[in-house]
């Protein structure tokens, strides 16, 4: 039994995409949005595809070759081409929707890359249809996998899903089901288009069916069905009925299989869907040969032959014609088996020709110049009109008829409309001169009334001019008498928060100086009293007053007692009521409000450096005060960003001002400079300076958390480790 449908229908359903017509339109309305309301082009292309949507496109096929000729915008030009390439591959004249949709991919409509890539991703889709309806289905391959990568690189979701399901539909037509399910599959889970879930749910059925699934097959139809009676879908509903109708076919439910095509066909006449129409007819012909009834399907094949050689099916000749051999083999007349079977192998050559063409053109499009390759489009062009002797010639002369037509008297009407303008332009010369007469006259007239008036007036004028500069003057000297006042208010008031600034540096110098004295005194006179008392009598110590040891180890645990008040006392009282980020954040804050520096602060991790070891949250607190005094003092600068960053147990510090700057190389280094490095060094840490006059000054800092104790032991060992940093 031979069906038909099945080698042809998974590139037969194509209505879907005459829908993503109106997705360049939707693009536009998108962007149109954004900015004002539309021009008179945008209204007219709108209106255009309005008018083919809504299914009046004889009317949209009119107008959109009058814009071809009216329209000087290459944008308009663009979107009439499109338009009338889907309007030929509907009808399936493939030649002339090839030959609109390269005329469309010639103009560079925008320099918006989205709405120029959709206008391309639409036109890859039709060279691809129009490809597949050839035969050619390594061709139609190749331009949806290049609509593909369009889609995705400009996230165009819709086309994306357009190119996924014809590329299906090339993988089934070559015989890979495995891949075509995958894909058509994936396309049911797009939910913003009908039509794609529809042509989805009807490719999977034949595919299915072609696999003797026929339960699933059925199951996929109804979805489609109901789909198909929900958007009222003519088109959906035909190829549905050739699949029930293939279906009932392989079953051998030949009556039913009969009635699905013949309603087909109905519906197929109805609404010009001619490939539709040319399937249906092969496949109730191919019964009618099941049932020995030769002649009546001698007969449907021989006008399926004249259909598909006018609207140019290749692949619909070559069954044909193999269908009318096998009827002459069965009927003895072998004479015309012979002729029908070289009919058939000379289609099938023309195919591979045409396929071997399209590849040497490219490898020619590849390596020539532009210039050259502007000759080789050209000359592709005509090679294939040439062989290509199709009855579709008759209407593009038609249309070019038509268009030359359209032409002339576009034209004849222009030459009118200047003649007309001409006329009314010299009419409208000899007014003006007319005009200019008079007002000259007119002119005269005034300026002799206009001198009277003067000199009259300029004895007065004259010493009113006078008075006027005088006031003037005095206007100007008081306006600048007010801004010198007003600079001097600005200078004291400077001044004055100056001052203040100095006060609070110099209150939290005095206070650590204070401090340090005080820490200075204590450390002589007990610490140190203890210590030289404890020396003098381990000096005199000998075996006959080892009694006195004991009072040596009483004097040593009264010092360590003293030593350790005093670092208790050292240790702020803040950092033992509140986390140390929340204590340096504050006073940050404090002196940023003081000084009207402005201080970022910014720590990572912030909850661990919280927990440091409390000697170096001190010791790091008192590094960062000397810094902010040294910038507060030295750099004038307006801005300061502080750093705190935990790494791989290594406390980084940056501070960076964008002050005035100084000298690395000639820099003498000061009290507070040599107390930071020894506070640095005290931690074991590294310090870097980095400062250019005007450029600010960096400060980078490392601090080790975890090697402390080594630090405390051998502080000498960390004063060189950071000179030779700073060197």
């Amino acid at each position: 039994m031979a069906v038909y449908f099945k080698r042809l229908h998974f590139w037969m359903f194509l209505f879907f995409s005459f829908s993503a017509l109106a997705q360049l339109e939707n693009g536009k309305k998108t962007l149109v949005h954004k900015n004002t309301a539309l021009s008179p082009e945008e209204k007219n292309i709108k209106a255009l595809y309005a008018l083919y949507n809504k299914g009046d496109e004889k009317k949209a096929y009119f107008k959109a070759h009058s814009l071809l000729k009216s329209s000087p915008s290459n944008r308009s030009i663009a979107s009439a081409d499109l338009l009338l390439a889907y309007y030929f591959n509907k009808r399936a004249l493939v030649d002339s929707s090839l030959y609109y949709t390269r005329q469309a991919l010639k103009f560079n409509t925008t320099v918006n890359d989205s709405l120029k890539n959709r206008l391309y991703g639409l036109s890859y889709n039709l060279m691809a249809i129009n490809y597949k309806k050839r035969g050619l289905f390594e061709e139609s391959k190749k331009w949806h996998i290049k609509g593909i990568e369009v889609s995705q690189k400009y996230n165009e979701k819709n086309l994306y899903y357009t190119h996924t399901h014809g590329l299906a539909k090339t993988y089934a037509d070559l015989g890979d089901y495995k891949k075509a399910l995958e894909l058509f599959k994936k396309c049911l889970e797009y939910k913003e288009d009908e039509e794609i879930i529809l042509g989805s749910c009807i490719n999977i059925g034949d595919i299915y069916s072609e696999m003797k699934e026929y339960d699933n097959a059925n199951s996929y139809y109804k979805k489609g069905k109901i789909l198909c009676e929900k958007t009222n879908n003519n088109q959906g509903k035909a190829i549905i009925l050739l699949g029930l109708g293939a279906n009932y076919q392989l079953q051998h439910k030949i009556d039913e299989a009969l009635k699905m095509y013949q309603e087909a066909v109905v519906i197929a006449d109805k609404g010009e869907l001619n490939q539709i129409e040319v399937i249906a007819r092969g496949n109730v012909a191919d019964i009618y040969i099941d049932q020995k009834k030769y002649n009546e399907a001698k007969l449907i094949f021989s006008e399926g032959i004249q259909k598909a050689v006018q609207f140019g099916f290749l692949q619909d000749q070559v069954h044909f014609y193999d269908e009318l051999r096998k009827i002459a083999v069965l009927q003895d007349d072998y004479k015309n088996a012979y002729n029908y079977l070289g009919k058939s192998n000379q289609i099938k050559d023309s195919i591979n020709k045409l396929q071997k063409i399209k590849e040497i053109s490219e490898l020619e499009i590849k390596y020539n110049t532009s210039e050259k390759e502007k000759a080789i489009k050209q000359l592709e062009f005509e090679n294939e009109t040439k062989k290509l002797s199709l009855a579709n010639q008759a209407e593009a002369i038609k249309n070019m008829g038509l268009r030359e037509e359209i032409t002339k008297k576009i034209n004849e009407n222009t030459i009118l409309g200047f003649q007309n303008s001409a006329d009314k332009k010299r009419n409208e010369i000899k007014l003006l001169k007319k005009d200019q007469q008079l007002k000259t006259l007119e002119i005269s007239q005034q300026k002799k009334n206009r001198a009277f008036t003067i000199l009259a007036f300029l004895i007065i004028l004259i010493p009113i001019a006078g008075l006027s500069f005088q006031y003037r003057n005095r206007l100007k000297n008081q306006r600048l008498l007010n801004a010198k006042q007003i600079e001097i208010s600005t200078q004291r008031i400077n001044g004055i928060l100056k001052d203040q600034e100095l006060k609070l540096i110099k209150a939290s110098i005095s206070g650590q100086d204070k401090e340090r004295e005080r820490i200075s005194q204590e450390l002589h006179d007990s610490i140190g009293g203890n210590l030289a008392a404890i020396k003098l009598q381990l000096n005199n110590l000998n075996k006959s007053n080892l009694s006195n040891v004991e009072n040596l180890n009483t004097q040593l645990d009264e010092t360590y007692q003293q030593v350790r008040n005093l670092a208790h006392n050292l240790i702020p009282k803040k950092f033992s009521n509140h986390k140390f980020c929340e204590v340096l954040e504050s006073y940050l804050k404090n002196i940023s409000e003081a000084s009207k520096i402005k201080i970022s602060f910014t720590t990572y991790p912030k909850t661990e450096i919280n927990v440091m070891d409390e000697t170096i949250q001190i010791e790091t607190f008192k590094i960062v005060q000397e810094l902010l005094t040294n910038t507060i003092k030295h750099a004038k600068a307006s801005t300061v960003e502080l750093q705190f960053n935990l790494i791989d147990n290594s406390l980084n510090i940056l501070f960076e001002d964008n002050g005035v700057g100084f000298n690395t190389e000639n820099y003498s280094r000061g009290i507070g400079f040599i107390n930071l490095e020894t506070r640095i060094a005290k931690l074991n840490g590294a310090f870097a300076l980095d400062s250019k006059l005007k450029r600010g000054t960096i400060a980078n800092i490392e601090i080790p958390i975890l090697d402390q104790s080594n630090a405390k032991k051998n502080p000498v060992q960390g004063i060189q480790i950071k000179n030779q940093l700073i060197n």
